[in-house]
């Protein structure tokens, strides 16, 4: 293992910056002190602010592949889109996973939760590809296939009229078979790369389906990672599914804990975030797909009031278009002033960071390894450029990170202890031919038309109230 020093480096102190050397031996962080012996390599951290890396805590990697081209639509007509142009070969799914894993570590992050879409009948290949793009780059992957087991349709409320569905083309059972197995073949915590139960929400899974993940992920100490309420439209299919909200639905049945993650959380009432806090799940806050997509502003200042834990993600790159976190974080921290005139409960720019960071290891159960820069913990750790023009004049530089608009500002970024990338250039793979495959194995394009939202849209409307 490499042993390394980071030296004169700045970090954060209780409400200042300190000035120091960080000693990391064997992966992980051994000291952090003025004035330290070099022990290994010595790294120039002079006019850099070190940071723990953050996480993109929700994302669809192969939805890059569609980015820029998605019609302005709600949720439920864009997943129409979005699958009747989704067919995916592993090439291009290996790719987007490249794809995405450089973006995010360009902008700060260290690890990212991909809920996987999975290429019918080549499931176990999907998850394979991906995690080989993770394993390549060397960011900390945690690997959510996302699974249902209803079809399309069923995830827009019935209203008045009674609807039948098709059934969905892989089995309950057989679903379940296929995480498993992922679990046994690709699930190596200790090398970076985690496999998560992903059921994808409500509104697409049934009660098995739910019942399923639970008993995995308590066999085999797995996370667990959802959607759950990201719009109006799941709000009332709850209720017409359970008569109940769909938080104590999943509450009743078990599904909520202390390593849950849950993403969007838009349309909760209080004492669904009671049974947050209560439960000690993880609200994943995307601020950008809930703008793009119409879906609404999650109540992030109530969630930290009620003590729920939040951290940041960038959401599928077609339906935020951006794999950048610093963006995402910095939107996620000030949508929130006008939802709340009382200033005092604003999110600073320090605790966004934290929320990136620490909030993102909690939610992972992860929070004794990984989120501080903390003697003991794991080396993932980010070095931004404090004389890069987007950070100046020097003023406050984690005000400048989170409310500025950072600009090529990451120097180099360790994984483990392992740097990954280095004057800003990610040294594990070529990011040039990377470029070129994206460039060639792509059209530009602007007018499609979806047949299934043809279909689907006058329903919509009518029970939306549109």
């Amino acid at each position: 293992m490499v042993s390394f020093t980071i030296q004169n480096v700045l970090i954060a102190a209780s409400d200042d910056y300190a000035t120091v050397d960080v000693q990391i031996v064997d992966g992980a962080i051994a000291a952090i002190a003025p004035n330290l012996p070099v022990i290994g390599t010595v790294i120039d951290g002079k006019n850099k602010l070190l940071l723990p890396g953050f996480f993109n805590a929700h994302t669809h990697s192969s939805e890059m592949w569609q980015r820029g081209i998605m019609s302005v639509l709600p949720l439920e007509l864009w997943l129409a889109e979005l699958y009747d142009f989704a067919p995916l070969d592993t090439e291009q799914v290996y790719l987007s996973a490249l794809g995405t894993a450089v973006e995010t570590l360009l902008s700060g992050g260290t690890s990212v939760v991909d809920h996987l879409v999975l290429i019918p009948g080549l499931e176990l290949e999907t998850i394979a590809t991906a995690t080989r793009a993770y394993r390549e780059v060397g960011i900390r992957a945690f690997i959510a296939p996302l699974i249902q087991d209803e079809s399309l349709s069923a995830g827009i409320p019935s209203g008045e009229s009674a609807r039948t569905h098709e059934p969905y083309h892989r089995s309950t059972a057989a679903t379940l078979e296929i995480i498993e197995e992922a679990v046994r073949q690709f699930h190596r915590p200790d090398e970076g790369v985690n496999i998560l139960v992903a059921p994808t929400g409500i509104q697409l899974c049934s009660n098995a389906l739910f019942a399923g993940c639970i008993e995995l992920s308590d066999r085999y100490n797995l996370c667990r990672h959802s959607h759950l309420l990201e719009t109006r439209a799941q709000e009332k299919l709850a209720q017409e599914k359970y008569g109940c909200t769909a938080v104590e639905h999943l509450k009743r049945i078990g599904f909520l804990s202390d390593r849950t993650t849950l993403a969007h959380c838009v349309w909760l009432n209080d004492a669904d975030i009671a049974i947050l806090a209560e439960t000690q799940s993880t609200v994943v806050h995307n601020p950008l797909s809930n703008l793009r997509l119409g879906s609404g502003i999650a109540p992030i200042l109530k969630y930290r009031q009620a003590g729920v834990n939040v951290t940041f993600g960038c959401d599928g790159a077609s339906s935020n278009d951006s794999q950048d976190l610093l963006e995402a974080i910095k939107m996620g921290s000030i949508l929130h002033n006008i939802t709340d005139s009382d200033y005092q409960h604003w999110i600073t720019p320090r605790q966004a960071v934290e929320m990136a960071s620490l909030g993102g290891a909690k939610g992972l159960n992860l929070a004794d390894n990984l989120g501080s820069l903390s003697v003991g913990k794991q080396a993932d750790l980010v070095l931004y450029d404090l004389t890069n023009l987007s950070l100046l004049p020097r003023t406050d530089p984690i005000g400048l990170l989170v409310l500025g608009r950072p600009n090529n500002v990451v120097d180099s970024v360790w994984v483990n202890g392992k740097q990954i990338v280095a004057d800003g250039k990610v040294t594990t793979i070529n990011v040039d031919e990377l470029r070129q495959e994206l460039f060639n194995r792509s059209q530009w394009e602007t007018k499609r038309k979806s047949e299934t939202v043809a279909q689907i849209e006058a329903h919509y409307r009518t029970v939306m109230g549109l």
